[in-house]
């Protein structure tokens, strides 16, 4: 099966077309950054990295699976969107305990680097490529910070793709409905002939 999912003359509607969200674009880098980040910095027996991998990992895939389901569930695509934001708010706990832990500082919005990241992040088709010197820099301060912005964007995007979602389902209704009105017409049309 693809990325994308046509019915055009049935009740489930078009599905799928996670790869040109921007939420799962985001997703994406900052599961690649967090694998850099965890192999670099902590040690392969360390608790630490199998959770902020599975983090990162979930937060992505749930965007996928989500994706990929709201043909037939939208209460599964709510909950799964969800699922990937509470994924990466425990992902990004992780990098403020790291910064944290190690005495190092979070950088408030008004930072430098922080309003870099922001022009960084209006492109819609930016990827690892184009914040690969923050998030492998040196300093691992800015490799945590560079990752926290991005998990801000991302949990951003996805709190007003939940809003969507909602809004979406308030008036389009779910799987049952469409199959209703679609029921009832095929009905009427079937009377008339």
């Amino acid at each position: 099966m693809g990325e994308k999912q046509y019915n055009k003359n049935g009740f489930i509607p078009q599905h799928g077309g996670y790869k040109k969200l921007l939420s799962y674009k985001k997703a994406e880098i900052i599961y690649d950054g967090t694998v850099y980040f965890c192999n670099r910095f902590f040690s392969k027996s360390d608790r630490t990295v199998g959770q902020m991998v599975q983090a990162a990992r979930s937060g992505k895939q749930n965007i996928v699976e989500a994706s990929m389901a709201s043909g037939t569930s939208k209460e599964t695509e709510i909950k799964l969107t969800n699922v990937a934001r509470a994924s990466l708010e425990e992902l990004l706990n992780d990098y403020r305990d790291f910064l944290r832990l190690r005495k190092l500082k979070e950088w408030d919005k008004n930072h430098p680097y922080v309003v870099r990241l922001r022009e960084l992040n209006k492109d819609p088709n930016g990827n690892y490529e184009t914040f690969r010197k923050g998030i492998e820099h040196k300093n691992p301060e800015i490799c945590a910070n560079v990752m926290i912005g991005l998990v801000k964007v991302a949990s951003y995007l996805l709190d007003r793709q939940l809003k969507y979602l909602e809004r979406d389902f308030l008036k389009e209704g779910g799987l049952r409905e469409r199959m209703t009105r679609a029921r009832i017409s095929k009905l009427k049309k079937d009377a008339k002939d």
